[in-house]
């Protein structure tokens, strides 16, 4: 081997000493270099949580917003002549959140018309069945009729409240185990509760407006609100539902001591939908008891006078 060729071939050698040397030396510092890893994805989760949270906030504040506030007569009224405090309905902002009416104005109208329909229907009472009296009632039957429209009028506001919470309340019972199951998947693909919530509250617009409304409040609220359990309260509270109720303790507990989120949404899912099969066998079972009297006053005389009429022809017919 000539010298030429040992001295390249010395060459060589060092430089993969140095390499190799560079490459040790990089393996060992890269990770001092590189810092806390978990301290950088938690610095990033919680800047993406502040950027949903300042997005929520001016999506919210955009238009009417979720707090519209009634200023005008209405408030006026309601305040000078203080009647929240003379016409208390107990739990009315509860209620009206279950019926799907938010902010202060339904309060302010909800006082309102406890106020003024009494006043109305007893005077109407009073023009119809007392002075006018076109059935010709007696005085005490007349008054008794006007004081029951009284009555009528100031619980008439309560229960329209109450009844447009149930018809809310079943359009979205029948869905909401379907929610649960995309809330499942969406979780178990990795994404967070926030993001999870946000994206079935959009993919259930089109089955049920009422649920996605309550998917994407509950996603706001876990995006400006400091406690998750405060979130998952409020969903409680605004759906007097049995399986809501439930979902939502269940995720507070898991919130509370760290329990997985996916068995814990799939036992849920389970339940619910169990209780849905439960809810159509519960309205089949009931309905023969329903069509009875149907029956009775509309298929039995028809089948009658089929039978019976042209029995009743040809002894007709003999006879004559």
């Amino acid at each position: 081997m000539s010298a030429g060729s040992i001295e390249l071939f010395k060459m060589a050698l060092i430089l993969l000493v140095i390499l190799a040397s560079v490459a040790t030396l990089y393996t060992l510092l890269a990770p001092l270099l590189e810092g806390n890893h978990l301290k950088r994805r938690m610095g990033a989760v919680s800047n993406e949580r502040d950027t949903m949270r300042k997005a929520r906030m001016d999506h919210l504040n955009e238009g009417q917003g979720l707090r519209s506030e009634s200023k005008g007569f209405v408030k006026n009224l309601v305040d000078n002549l203080s009647l929240e405090r003379l016409l208390a309905a107990t739990d009315l902002k509860d209620k009206m959140s279950q019926a799907g009416l938010r902010g202060q104005r339904p309060v302010y109208m909800f006082y309102l018309f406890r106020l003024v329909m009494p006043i109305l229907l007893l005077v109407f009472g009073i023009l119809y069945f007392v002075l006018l009296n076109p059935l010709e009632w007696g005085a005490s039957q007349s008054w008794l009729v006007a004081f029951a429209l009284m009555l009528l009028g100031y619980y008439a506001p309560g229960i329209y409240v109450k009844n447009k919470a149930g018809k809310r309340m079943a359009s979205i019972a029948p869905v909401f185990p379907d929610a649960l199951d995309l809330l499942l998947i969406c979780v178990e693909s990795g994404m967070s509760i926030e993001l999870a919530f946000g994206k079935v509250s959009r993919e259930m617009a089109e089955n049920s407006m009422e649920l996605a409304e309550e998917f994407s409040l509950t996603t706001a609220e876990l995006s400006y609100l400091q406690s998750r359990r405060q979130a998952y309260e409020n969903l409680a509270r605004r759906n007097n539902h049995v399986g809501i109720r439930a979902v939502s303790t269940a995720l507070i507990q898991t919130e509370r001591y760290g329990t997985p989120l996916g068995s814990t949404l799939r036992t849920m899912a389970d339940e619910n939908r169990q209780m849905r099969i439960l809810a159509a066998e519960k309205k089949a079972a009931a309905l023969p008891a329903k069509l009875t009297v149907p029956m009775i006053l509309f298929f039995l005389p028809v089948l009658f006078i089929v039978i019976l009429t042209p029995a009743g022809m040809r002894m007709a017919a003999n006879l004559g």
